[in-house]
């Protein structure tokens, strides 16, 4: 989370337990990868929890590790993951052909981003919030792209709840964006919360109401 370490450590808490029990809400296998995403958001919440750490206790290597590890998981692991979870559910073949797209499109902006990751140094700073230096995100053709893997891949979905998730999360990158744009992968990743208990109250729901009627037919 973007105010605190001790914001983060319990935002990743929460999103941690969460995940874990959205997991254990699946019932098939092509559901689990969609179900991961609150307890990644958890992981991701946790490390920006050590980020604030390494600032507060002057921890070099700490920060530049973290930071790292941050930025792959925004700018490489999203794309890629986001629309593959959600192509690996689908089950309406020209949907699933679609979103295979947006996954080709996310590999391609992971791997574009991971270059200038590995080739450029990047770093961390807080201006109120924590800053990731990294210009190359903020190309216009590269905002795009992003955009369509994280965010409008969902739209093609044929379950709500993947297309709630789509139009959520591009809600909130617009909102991060324009009112805290020096900062906003770090205030966009604090409104994964929302996201996540959206994907966990589908889960829990579709499972009382699968059990509600066994219970009927019983």
């Amino acid at each position: 989370m973007c105010f605190c370490a001790a914001a983060s450590f319990t935002a990743g808490a929460v999103l941690s337990l969460i995940g874990v029990a959205t997991l254990k809400s699946t019932k098939r296998r092509e559901e689990v990868f969609f179900a991961m995403i609150p307890l990644l958001f958890g992981l991701q919440q946790f490390i920006e929890g050590l980020l604030w750490l390494s600032f507060q206790y002057e921890g070099r290597l700490l920060n530049v590790v973290m930071t790292y590890v941050f930025v792959l998981f925004s700018h490489v692991l999203w794309p890629i993951f986001v629309p593959f979870s959600i192509g690996h559910m689908e089950t309406v073949p020209w949907r699933k052909k679609v979103i295979r797209g947006f996954q080709l499109t996310g590999i391609a902006v992971a791997v574009y981003l991971l270059y200038f990751i590995v080739r450029y140094p990047i770093t961390s700073e807080i201006r109120g919030h924590i800053v990731y230096v990294f210009p190359h995100f903020h190309i216009p053709p590269v905002l795009v792209l992003y955009i369509a893997a994280t965010c409008l891949s969902a739209l093609f979905s044929s379950q709500r709840i993947v297309n709630l998730f789509g139009a959520l999360a591009f809600v909130l990158f617009v909102v991060a964006f324009w009112f805290y744009y020096v900062a906003f992968f770090s205030v966009w990743c604090f409104f994964a919360a929302i996201l996540s208990i959206v994907i966990f109250l589908h889960f829990q729901f579709r499972h009382a109401q699968r059990s509600f009627i066994q219970s009927l037919i019983a």
